[in-house]
């Protein structure tokens, strides 16, 4: 499972958007990411449809999940 408390370029708090994991300094949930990239958007879409977030930020992101992935068991 990944652990989003690793990923540096986001925040969880019970204040913020119902506690869920949101690109730092936003109030755009990181799911919205995976959503809008699963409907077939690209990165360059997104972050014009989401002024808020930073290429970095979906970068590090991506890599977290990356990471995520590759370390999984059984990979």
């Amino acid at each position: 499972m990944l652990d989003w408390s690793q990923c540096p370029k986001v925040e969880g708090s019970p204040d913020k958007v119902s506690g869920a994991w949101v690109f730092r300094g936003s109030r755009v949930p990181v799911r919205s990411l995976f959503e809008n990239l699963e409907a077939g958007a690209t990165v360059e879409e997104f972050l014009k449809w989401f002024p808020g977030v930073e290429r970095g930020q979906v970068e590090a992101v991506l890599e977290c999940a990356r990471r995520s992935l590759a370390e999984a068991p059984g990979r």
